[in-house]
């Protein structure tokens, strides 16, 4: 089974950067597809960006294309989201989350795609 350990959030002003990582057991070949998404009180879960574990393709909700970058280390089994450019509106709980029933190479900013998720790291931009 996978497990995933989110870290790296905090406070930050608006333009600032943060840069989250998602430390993940269990991984292994059948794991094709990871993400982190986000929650802000009041509001649903939403996908901010997605990987395949290959390492080729990469989705970005619009919100955060351009200002954030979703990477991976394999050989730490360790998954990133650098943060730039932050805003006030991108304040909210972020989670990693993989998959293990996509294709290889699948990338998703679905919910109902995955079924391994962490629990969370608080970000917060102050204007």
């Amino acid at each position: 089974q996978v497990q995933l350990q989110e870290s790296g959030g905090g406070s930050v002003q608006a333009g600032g950067s943060l840069r989250l990582s998602c430390a993940a057991s269990g991984y292994s070949s059948s794991t094709y597809c990871m993400g982190w998404f986000r929650q802000a009180p009041g509001k649903e879960r939403e996908g901010v960006a997605s990987i395949s574990t290959s390492g080729g393709s990469r989705v970005y909700a619009d919100s955060v294309k351009g200002r954030f970058t979703i990477s991976q280390d394999k050989t730490k089994n360790t998954l990133y989201l650098q943060m730039n450019s932050l805003k006030p509106e991108d304040t909210a709980m972020y989670y990693c989350a993989a998959t293990d029933v996509t294709p290889y190479g699948w990338v998703s900013l679905a919910l109902y795609e995955y079924n391994y998720w962490g629990q969370g790291t608080q970000v917060t931009v102050s204007s």
